[in-house]
């Protein structure tokens, strides 16, 4: 049996409406080349993960980071997508702080934003 963790891995996103859904993934995070499957996901294969918009009547519960996106330079991230229209989170709680959308968590920086279906994605940068 191949170890999992050399296993390519899909991320299964729960989406209200899949059409406004793939509108976002398409035009403002810039995914391409989806395919839909006999379980009525659209899934979008990348070289080293899979993306599923899966339909589900009440859409996401969850109140943390589904997915998370490394890149090399998260100003530059931000930038890019607010062009698209992708719109950030800022956060001023205790133990978690953003300053222009960006959290420094000692040794990693991030920055959060919502698809139109209320899931909490993520752009991280690692030191």
């Amino acid at each position: 049996m191949l170890p999992l963790s050399q296993a390519r891995a899909t991320t299964i996103l729960p989406v209200k409406d899949l059409a406004r859904a793939r509108a976002f993934y398409e035009t403002r995070l810039g995914f391409s080349h989806g395919a839909a499957k006999p379980d009525g996901a659209w899934v979008y294969d990348t070289e080293k993960y899979s993306i599923a918009l899966l339909p589900k009547e009440g859409g996401t519960k969850a109140e943390h980071t589904a997915l998370s996106f490394e890149v090399s330079d998260i100003v530059d991230g931000i930038r890019t997508l607010e062009k698209a229209g992708v719109v950030f989170e800022d956060y001023d709680f205790p133990g978690l702080k953003t300053v222009e959308h960006v959290c420094d968590m000692a040794g990693e920086k991030c920055a959060w934003f919502r698809d139109t279906e209320g899931n909490f994605l993520c752009l991280h940068e690692s030191r």
